[in-house]
């Protein structure tokens, strides 16, 4: 009497095993959404912050969209960092005209009002390479004070400031994450591709440091002062200018200058990135593209007073 029971059990615990199996082998359901959370920085300022060089406006997250890879994204938060200390390269090109080293005081001043905890290297470039004057440091006393004046030599003019902001990007590397900028003055000019705005805006050393400074989160602030070899051209000035606009614009910083001219002080733009470094904010989302490598990002307000520097993409790893 038992055996048909036995042998009805046993085909049942058969079906179960195999219904367990075919749920195993499943693929997972594709049509469930894969989402990671990106975390950028960015820099938001008002119409109004940016004329009177003041910042006291409140951002609203909900006044702010996310596109990456041209497709919206879901917002998480919205936090600001101005007081959180950052770590600062100061990277100076030694080719630049004597009068530069009147601005030595104003960079130094700039250093030592970083908020307490910052860590600040100071290097400079020449030929397109840089040589450390101060390894990253807290003591901003003594990164102020390895400031020098600059050689103003013409022989090595023309290789770019590229090539050292690259190798400069990549001792972030070894330093804890967070706030990351690079403060860089040069001529930017760059004749690896030639001497035209279009062609030093694609020198192979530049690309090189910008996508090594978005995938280390770095921004770089760059500032226009004059070589030998761009003071008395306006079509190399310019060149240059377009190079250094273009690394501070990919990289979310700022760039400066006045005219194809001698900047007569810097302070005007120290004062400005004061303001930049008082209105970063981290910007955390969520992403819908789990793909590795290379991802546009877009940030905008809804708000037409408001301006937002923030890196143009980032890579995925």
């Amino acid at each position: 009497m038992l055996r048909p029971f036995v042998l009805k059990a046993a085909a049942l615990c058969f079906i179960f095993l195999i219904a367990a199996l075919h749920a195993i082998a499943q693929p997972p359901d594709e049509s469930k959404p894969q989402v990671r959370t990106v975390t950028i920085p960015i820099s938001i300022f008002t119409r109004q912050e940016l004329k009177e060089k003041k910042a006291d406006e409140i951002i609203d997250v909900a006044d702010l969209s996310v596109i990456e890879d041209k497709e919206p994204q879901q917002i998480l938060s919205l936090r600001s960092t101005s007081d959180v200390p950052i770590t600062l390269a100061i990277l100076i090109q030694d080719e630049l005209t004597s009068s530069f080293n009147l601005q030595l005081k104003p960079i130094a001043e700039f250093i030592k009002k970083l908020p307490e905890g910052s860590r600040v290297m100071v290097g400079y470039i020449r030929g397109g390479s840089v040589g450390t004057r101060q390894r990253f440091t807290t003591d901003l006393t003594k990164a102020a004070d390895a400031l020098r004046v600059v050689s103003g030599s013409v022989a090595s003019a023309g290789n770019g400031p590229y090539g050292g902001v690259y190798s400069t990007v990549k001792r972030f590397e070894s330093m804890p994450a967070g706030r990351r900028a690079i403060l860089l003055v040069s001529d930017g000019f760059d004749v690896a591709e030639g001497e035209s705005p279009s062609s030093v805006i694609h020198a192979p050393d530049l690309e090189r440091a910008i996508s090594r400074a978005q995938r280390a989160g770095v921004a770089v602030y760059s500032f226009y002062f004059p070589t030998g070899l761009t003071e008395n051209s306006a079509i190399r000035a310019i060149s240059g200018q377009a190079g250094l606009d273009r690394l501070a614009d990919e990289t979310g910083g700022r760039s400066y200058f006045q005219g194809s001219g001698v900047p007569v002080t810097l302070t005007p733009f120290f004062d400005e990135i004061n303001m930049a470094l008082r209105r970063q904010f981290s910007l955390t989302y969520l992403s819908t593209h789990m793909k590795k490598g290379y991802h546009q990002v877009e940030v905008k307000s809804s708000n037409p007073e408001v301006t937002i520097a923030h890196p143009k993409g980032y890579y995925y790893r």
